[in-house]
């Protein structure tokens, strides 16, 4: 069974002929390492589901200064949901960190899916509100807890991130300077 089919049976059962029908409406793309799959200021047209390879979601200021949003590995969705919802343009990039196969769920597919596979709309409800529910844990967490609170909770969220990504990258999500990351991670090893 492919990765997509498992993590949608998660939350809802389909047949096989159901599974086939999903499959067909996707399009799997291999994608290069500091591969730009969206760019701030264009429509999101699709949802993206990892099969293998790491991306991650972000924006970058008026001051040029990066902000991540989100990191997805295998198994994972990612997309700018504002502008896929809105259909209007979006304030995210989506790039591929590590070497990516990536499974492509057009916003037109999708809906043309809920109408044939009626039980998919319960799926997507359900990512949406677990997106929404994690998005504002972590909108708390920034508000109440300390960098290194952060920091322990996002190695506890993404243990494997951990080797794979940027220092500067997991500073950035946590809301912190490379430079603040850096001496706060130091302290944090010599405890």
């Amino acid at each position: 069974m492919s990765l997509i089919i498992q993590n949608i049976s998660k939350h809802i059962s389909l047949t096989p002929e159901e599974a086939l029908l999903f499959l067909s409406k996707t399009e799997t793309k291999l994608y290069k390492s500091k591969t730009i799959i969206l760019n701030a200021g264009e429509v999101c047209k699709y949802s993206y589901f990892v099969n293998s390879g790491l991306l991650r979601s972000f924006n970058i200021n008026d001051n040029i200064v990066e902000h991540v949003l989100s990191f997805a590995c295998e198994g994972w969705w990612i997309g700018d949901m504002y502008s896929l919802l809105s259909q209007k343009p979006g304030n995210l990039f989506i790039e591929v960190l590590e070497d990516a196969e990536v499974v492509l769920l057009s916003k037109e597919n999708q809906e043309q899916l809920y109408l044939e596979i009626p039980k998919l709309e319960r799926f997507f409800r359900i990512l949406t509100e677990n997106s929404l529910v994690a998005h504002q844990e972590r909108l708390m967490d920034n508000l109440s807890l300390s960098a290194e609170e952060r920091f322990e909770k996002f190695c506890k969220k993404y243990p494997t991130l951990i080797q794979k990504v940027p220092q500067k990258q997991i500073a950035s999500y946590i809301g912190v300077t490379p430079e603040f990351f850096s001496k706060m991670k130091s302290r944090l090893l010599r405890k």
